[in-house]
């Protein structure tokens, strides 16, 4: 494994887009693994362009794609654009916020680049890693979520809605994706379940999550989407 795709959704991110970038320029992976960053803007209202545009500038050194949507179009749309124009054998998602420690990276290559896995899923719920207290009704939403998705696909995942999930890059890109907003998550598990003799690892990572003061984007109704997709997923063959 040579290359590890790292692909940022980005909405309204203008204020911590650097600091997140920092964090994953700061990372030096197993193996000697390179990283290819593919930032998508989903038609950020704020001064997020400026901001990523500033910090390729002074960058150059790091393998950077910029792309950007023209209108919103949600972050399952903002991953599709990204995942298509990834080419490192294998691809990650990273969320554009401070809740998650890209330090980690290396936990979830782990049992790729042991020859144990296809798919590696970072779990919030396990492991003795730092997580945040908040929101006990979200996190109850989380774990019923997942729950729910693992009855259809039956997995024993931990951590269905994580945001760290490493993907064989030609896997996943030869998947139909459809849903474009909050829906991805268990849209692309169920269909990556029914793949013959995958083989998919969960690791434990940190969480440092925000409050809604502080830019946490998902609500109640983003829930509703998931579960909707869940069941509709989970029916299709």
């Amino acid at each position: 494994m040579g290359k590890l795709s790292i692909i940022i959704p980005v909405f309204n991110e203008g204020k911590t887009i650097h600091r997140v970038l920092d964090k994953v320029k700061e990372v030096n992976l197993i193996n000697n693994i390179t990283k290819e960053i593919i930032i998508v803007n989903d038609c950020s209202s704020d001064d997020t362009e400026m901001a990523i545009e500033n910090y390729i500038s002074t960058n150059p050194s790091l393998n950077i794609q910029y792309l950007k949507h023209e209108i919103n179009k949600g972050k399952g749309a903002a991953l599709h654009t990204g995942i298509s124009k990834a080419t490192g054998e294998y691809l990650i998602i990273q969320d554009a916020d401070l809740e998650y420690d890209p330090q980690e990276y290396n936990d979830l290559l782990k049992p790729v680049v042991n020859g144990f896995a296809d798919v590696v899923y970072g779990s919030r719920f396990i492991g003795g890693n730092p997580h945040r207290v908040l929101f006990y009704w979200h996190t109850v939403g989380n774990k019923f979520l997942t729950a729910l998705s693992n009855m259809f696909t039956n997995l024993n995942l931990t951590d269905m809605e994580t945001c760290y999930k490493l993907f064989n890059t030609k896997r996943i890109q030869s998947i139909d994706l459809k849903e474009k907003r909050f829906g991805f998550e268990p849209e692309i598990t169920a269909k990556i379940s029914r793949i013959s003799n995958i083989r998919i690892y969960e690791v434990g990572i940190s969480y440092y999550g925000r409050t809604y003061e502080e830019g946490k984007k998902i609500g109640w109704k983003d829930g509703f989407r998931a579960l909707y997709s869940i069941i509709k997923y989970g029916l299709l063959k």
